[in-house]
C-alpha cells in the first residue's frame, strides 16, 4: 500500500478508474500511515475516519458502477484547520477557538466532496495562519520533509506534510502572504497561489478577507490544476501539449534576489537554466511599484489582522503565542485615514504591475529567499523568528500585494523552489506555462 501512497492524484484516479485500486484501501491505507507515522499527531489535528471511509466506500461503488464523479473521485485529500467541517472540531491553531465544531461544510469542502474527493483529516497550521515558518508551540509544528529539526513553513505547515509525508494526496491550504507557497516550497511540492476572489472563502476562518486565497500542495502541477476545478466545481484545465518553446519570461530583480540562502539561490539558478534550454526567452524586469508597494504591506495586513480578531484576541491574550499575539496588536495603530491611502496606492500599484507585465507568460523569482530555519532557534529567540518569518514572506508577498496568481515549483534542490507569477485571473495560462516548466526541471 505504501507504494501507492505517493503517487501524484491524478495516476490515483486513473488507477481507480481502471479498477486496479481501490478508494476504501487506499483510504484505509493513509488513515493507518497517518495514524502510525511517528510524527502524525505533529502533522494531523485531527483524523476524520468515519466520514473518510464513508466517502470512500461511496467512490467505490461509483467506480464498480462506472459513474465516477470526476478524475479525483475516491482520492484523500487533507484539509488545513481552518476549513470548517461539519461537526469536527475546527480551531485554526489556536486556543482561542478551542472546542469549535462548525456545523456545515466550508463551501470549497463541500464542492470538493460532491465531486468524490475523501476528506481524511484536518492538518496542524500557524495560529491564525499568522506566520511564514509554520512554528506553533500552542497546537503542534509539523516536520519538515527533509529535516525534521527544521520548519516545514507555514501558515500550511500540516497540509504540507502531509502530502510530503506520503499522507494525504494533496492538501488543501490558504495564502494570504505566502502560506501555500512557503511550505511547498521548503517540502518539494507544488503549490497554488489562486486570485483573490476566484474560491470562495464561505466557511474559511479569516485572516485577512482581501487577501486571503484558498490553493492547493500537490505533488504535480496536473494535481494542482485537477485540484483547483474540484475546489470549484469547474473543468481543470488541459495541459496537453504545454512547451516553453518561444515562452517568455522575466526575473523580478527588485527585493526578490537580495540576499539569497545557498539553497534558494541554487534552485533557481537551475530552474533559470532549464526553462533556457527548453526555449523561453529570460529578461530583466524592474518593477518600482512592486518596491513601494512592499515598503507599506504591513500596516495593510495587520489593520485587517487585528480588525478581525481584536475582541477574541484581547478577551484572552494570554492562549496566544507571544510572537503572534505582538505581530497581531501591531495593527491597533494603524490609523483609517492612512489604512484608505495605502489601498488606493496599492490599486493604482496593481495597475503599473499588470501593464508591466501583461507581455510575459510569467514572472520569475525566488519561492523564498532563506532555508528552513532549526525550531529550537526560532523558540529560543523572538527577534530571530519575527526576523526569519519576515523574510520567509518576503517574496510570496508579491504575488498576494499585486493580486496574482502564483505556482511554486520543486526544482529538485531542497528549499530551492522556483515561483511563477502571473495577471490575476491567469491560473488556466499559468498552470499550461507551469507544467512546461515541470517537465523543463525534470
Amino acid at each position: 500500500m505504501g507504494d501507492w501512497r505517493f503517487l501524484s492524484a491524478a495516476e490515483m484516479g486513473r488507477k481507480i478508474d481502471a479498477g486496479d485500486l481501490d478508494p476504501v484501501e487506499l483510504a484505509e491505507g493513509y488513515l493507518d500511515a497517518a495514524t502510525q507515522h511517528p510524527q502524525g499527531t505533529q502533522i494531523y489535528a485531527r483524523l476524520t475516519p468515519d466520514r473518510a471511509l464513508n466517502e470512500a466506500k461511496a467512490a467505490h461503488a461509483r467506480a464498480k458502477a462506472g459513474r465516477r464523479k470526476g478524475p479525483l473521485d475516491g482520492v484523500p485529500i487533507s484539509w488545513k484547520d481552518l476549513f470548517d467541517s461539519a461537526g469536527t472540531v475546527t480551531e485554526a491553531g489556536t486556543a482561542l477557538l478551542k472546542g469549535r465544531v462548525p456545523s456545515k461544510d466550508a463551501r470549497v469542502l463541500a464542492t470538493a466532496t460532491q465531486l468524490g474527493l475523501v476528506c481524511i483529516g484536518k492538518t496542524h497550521m500557524t495560529e491564525l495562519a499568522f506566520s511564514g515558518l509554520g512554528y506553533n508551540p500552542s497546537t503542534a509544528t509539523p516536520p519538515n520533509v527533509h529535516d525534521a529539526v527544521r520548519l516545514p513553513g507555514g501558515s500550511s505547515s500540516g497540509a504540507a506534510a502531509s502530502v510530503a509525508h506520503g499522507l494525504a494526496a494533496i492538501g488543501i491550504g490558504s495564502d494570504t502572504g505566502g502560506s501555500v507557497r512557503v511550505p511547498s516550497g521548503w517540502n518539494d511540492l507544488v503549490g497554488l497561489k489562486t486570485t483573490p476572489g476566484r474560491l470562495s472563502l464561505e466557511g474559511v476562518v479569516p485572516l485577512c478577507e482581501t487577501f486571503d486565497t484558498v490553493g492547493p500542495l500537490a505533488r504535480t502541477v496536473e494535481d494542482a490544476a485537477l485540484m483547483l476545478a474540484a475546489l470549484e466545481g469547474g473543468k481543470a484545465t488541459d495541459l496537453t501539449g504545454a512547451s516553453l518553446t518561444g515562452a517568455r519570461f522575466a526575473v523580478l530583480k527588485d527585493i526578490v534576489l537580495d540576499g539569497l540562502e545557498t539553497a534558494p539561490a541554487a534552485g533557481f539558478d537551475r530552474a533559470l537554466s532549464a526553462f533556457a534550454a527548453a526555449g523561453a526567452t529570460i529578461d530583466d524586469l524592474h518593477a518600482p511599484e512592486v518596491v513601494d508597494a512592499m515598503a507599506n504591506a504591513g500596516p495593510l495586513f495587520t489593520a485587517e489582522a487585528y480588525g478581525t480578531w481584536k475582541d477574541e484576541i484581547e478577551a484572552a491574550p494570554d492562549k496566544m503565542f507571544a510572537a503572534i499575539l505582538a505581530r497581531f496588536r501591531t495593527g491597533a495603530d494603524v490609523k483609517a485615514a492612512d489604512y484608505v491611502a495605502l489601498w488606493r496606492a496599492l490599486h493604482r500599484q496593481r495597475a503599473i504591475w499588470n501593464a508591466r507585465i501583461a507581455g510575459y507568460d510569467a514572472i520569475l523569482m525566488p519561492t523564498v529567499a532563506i532555508e528552513p530555519p532549526k525550531r529550537a532557534d526560532v523558540a529560543a529567540d523572538s527577534a530571530y523568528f519575527t526576523a526569519r518569518n519576515l523574510l520567509a514572506l518576503r517574496n510570496t508577498r508579491v504575488g498576494n500585494l499585486m493580486g496574482s496568481a502564483a505556482v511554486t515549483l520543486p526544482t529538485g534542490v531542497a528549499w530551492g523552489g522556483v515561483m511563477l507569477v502571473g495577471l490575476g485571473g491567469s491560473e488556466e495560462r499559468l498552470l499550461r506555462v507551469a507544467a512546461a516548466a515541470e517537465a523543463a526541471l525534470a
